[in-house]
């Protein structure tokens, strides 16, 4: 097995595998922030299978999924090393274009995770940019919020008062996870009442102080559904705090071993996991293909799995050997 090396540079996380540095052929991947669990999570699949493979794959990382700029300077950086295939999850929907027009010029092959690009389908670009992306490997976030919807439909009847919990305000990611679950609503449940839709950072503390003002004014609150797990757990504390435990449904996203955790605790109710670690996985293969000249699909949809303390508890889903 190659040597796994970490290197930690002015809080910014390097990880490279396989010595030495700059052998053939290697992949760079940009992702968000190894904080959240769900990033660790896809750079464990991306590194296992780089070794399955016998490729070399740089993962790189910021302090927080606030950190914009430094995700940017990260990537410019990592293009001087002119790796083979790009990986990059952009923290906004644009806040990667200059490097990712770096690579375009520098005839890099770009691949989408996580589906933060806006792109253009019939082009195969970047939407409004001429930027060739060979592959976009990402979960539905449409459908992710549609399944964390028809959850709570069925848990409360159709009825009730919902508040919704986005990411960053303009993120892709969690605006469409959100939509989906709001539009499954109004189309199936037009009894129900969404008492809010509010962008939450993906930070813990802030969607427990909006679930807590929201509780204030609605105190009959029946579901909440948050665009991360991170947020979710948040909700839940604050659920509890106001004495509303096991009155409140929260339905979080993505799947993070503390979200499972705290479903077999009974606190929050479920999750949509968006399997990050077969998203690493499916990644690193299709790099290898496009090395090799291979054909790829433009779209890869990664499976979502619904995640309940029954499902949990009866460890029989096939899926689960991919949740990390």
């Amino acid at each position: 097995m190659r040597k796994l090396g970490l290197v930690i540079v002015l809080g910014v996380v390097v990880l490279l595998l396989g010595l030495p540095v700059f052998a053939q052929p290697r992949v760079t991947a940009v992702l968000k922030t190894l904080a959240n669990p769900f990033w660790v999570a896809m750079q464990l699949g991306l590194l296992e299978e780089a070794i399955a493979q016998g490729v070399v794959v740089e993962v790189l990382a910021v302090p927080t999924e606030a950190d914009l700029e430094a995700q940017l300077n990260l990537a410019e950086t990592a293009l001087l090393r002119r790796p083979d295939v790009l990986l990059v999850s952009p923290i906004t929907s644009r806040n990667l274009h200059p490097a990712l027009r770096l690579a375009a010029a520098l005839k890099i092959p770009i691949i989408d995770l996580d589906g933060n690009l806006p792109l253009d389908y019939t082009r195969k670009t970047v939407e409004g940019e001429d930027i060739p992306i060979v592959s976009q490997i990402a979960s539905n976030n449409f459908i992710a919020g549609q399944l964390a919807a028809d959850f709570i439909i069925e848990m409360t009847g159709g009825t009730g008062k919902v508040l919704l919990i986005e990411g960053i305000a303009g993120n892709i990611t969690g605006m469409q996870r959100v939509e989906g679950c709001m539009n499954r609503i109004l189309e199936k449940a037009p009894k129900m009442q969404i008492v809010g839709r509010f962008a939450g950072d993906w930070d813990r503390l802030k969607a427990a102080t909006i679930v807590a003002d929201v509780l204030t004014a609605h105190p009959d609150l029946r579901a909440i559904y948050c665009a991360n797990d991170t947020m979710a757990l948040g909700a839940v504390e604050a659920v509890f705090a106001a004495g509303k435990g096991g009155q409140v449904i929260v339905v979080g996203t993505d799947g993070i071993k503390d979200a499972r955790d705290s479903i077999l605790e009974g606190r929050l109710t479920a999750t949509v996991a968006q399997l990050p670690y077969l998203m690493g996985k499916m990644a690193i293969e299709t790099a290898v293909k496009v090395l090799k000249g291979e054909e790829v699909p433009f779209r890869q949809d990664v499976p979502l799995l619904l995640l309940t303390k029954k499902v949990l508890e009866e460890g029989t889903e096939p899926l689960l050997q991919y949740v990390k």
